[in-house]
């Protein structure tokens, strides 16, 4: 899977020439977004030795803080050319494809390889209340925004302020991962062996060259996305509104959708599981809130104030993301119907854009 994602780089020279060149806009997006993958998949690779190199808890906080790095750079990009509804589009879509496309295609495939898959209660138990304070903290400033508009210095100062407690959040949440919690026994059924690593065993130096070289070609290759964004919504028929919360997240996070699958396929659910929740709670508590940290600086202040479709999108993933993953266990028939949420909320996206 990896070796057919990688040729996806023969790409990368149609997109220079189709920006050069002045090609059609469709094309441009096109290579430009098929490049952004396999380079996606080389910095989550990077990363992963890297983490290998350094032990588990540096290792921990080198995921934590670059396991969506293709995605903050897509979305820097935007912020800093103006376009901020597909910032917060793509902000929304990302934690919907992760709890609902990514955990459901992986509760379901692992589901009907392997019957009912367990994994640890407590940790699934924790990651929901994350879930669900992540939506709270998107929503109340979005909310609140109403009563306090037209007054922008009040909408971005309650936007700054939410952010930094999501950051503090956050970062409590990882010291508690690497530093508070105790590994719990194994108590409710058989499990499948820990999964060993089997990415890329690079050396120190050649982990953090791939690292830069494919952060810098990431942004490259974003410049060019996003720049022909506009006009393939035109020639297309539908908004950038409809490219955030749907194209642009698989785009960022295929690679590691991808391995999500295939770890649940392995019957490591719980790799899987915190996978797909762990990188939601990233882009909701680590993302978001630093676009608006640095947004400023950009030109562009980008404030948490999101539509009431986007809100309804995020609560309704969050508690059926939620109730699935609670108790501990999954079949797939639960992952049936974190897809079916999914496809019912992108063929309602897909008519929404000419409304708003």
């Amino acid at each position: 899977m990896k070796k057919l994602m990688y040729a996806l780089l023969l790409f990368a020279p149609v997109a220079i020439l189709a920006e050069f060149l002045h090609w059609s806009a469709l094309i441009l997006f096109a290579a430009s977004a098929l490049t952004i993958v396999p380079l996606a998949g080389l910095l989550g690779d990077a990363t992963e030795a890297l983490a290998a190199k350094t032990g588990p808890r540096v290792g921990g906080l080198l995921n934590a803080t670059l396991g969506n790095a293709a995605e903050l750079i897509i979305v820097i990009i935007a912020v800093r050319a103006g376009q901020l509804t597909l910032v917060s589009a793509s902000i929304i879509g990302s934690i919907l494809g992760n709890v609902l496309l990514v955990l459901g295609a992986a509760i379901l495939l692992g589901g009907l390889k392997h019957g009912v898959q367990r994994f640890d209660r407590e940790q699934a138990g924790l990651d929901a209340t994350m879930l669900f304070l992540a939506a709270i903290a998107i929503a109340v400033p979005s909310l609140f925004n109403a009563a306090i508009e037209p007054d922008f210095a009040k909408v971005e100062g309650l936007s700054l302020a939410v952010a930094v407690v999501m950051l503090v959040i956050y970062v409590l949440a990882i010291g508690y991962t690497l530093f508070g919690r105790k590994p719990q026994p194994q108590t409710t059924g058989p499990a499948a062996p820990p999964p060993a690593h089997d990415g890329p065993r690079w050396n120190l130096k050649v982990s953090l060259v791939v690292l830069i070289v494919s952060v810098a070609a990431i942004a490259l290759f974003s410049e060019l996305l996003v720049a022909a964004v506009e006009p393939v919504t035109e020639q297309l028929g539908f908004s950038a509104f409809f490219v955030g919360i749907i194209l642009i997240p698989i785009i960022g996070n295929v690679a590691e959708h991808v391995v999500a699958v295939e770890v649940a396929m392995k019957n490591h659910m719980e790799l899987s599981l915190n996978i797909a929740l762990g990188s939601s709670l990233q882009i909701a508590l680590f993302v978001a809130p630093l676009i608006v940290l640095v947004s400023p600086l950009l030109g562009h202040p980008f404030a948490l104030e999101f539509n009431t479709f986007e809100l309804i999108a995020l609560i309704s993933a969050s508690v059926i993301g939620a109730l699935v993953a609670i108790d501990g266990k999954s079949n797939w028939l639960e992952g049936a119907m974190l897809l079916a949420v999914y496809l019912i909320l992108g063929i309602a996206f897909f008519f929404l854009p000419s409304l708003i």
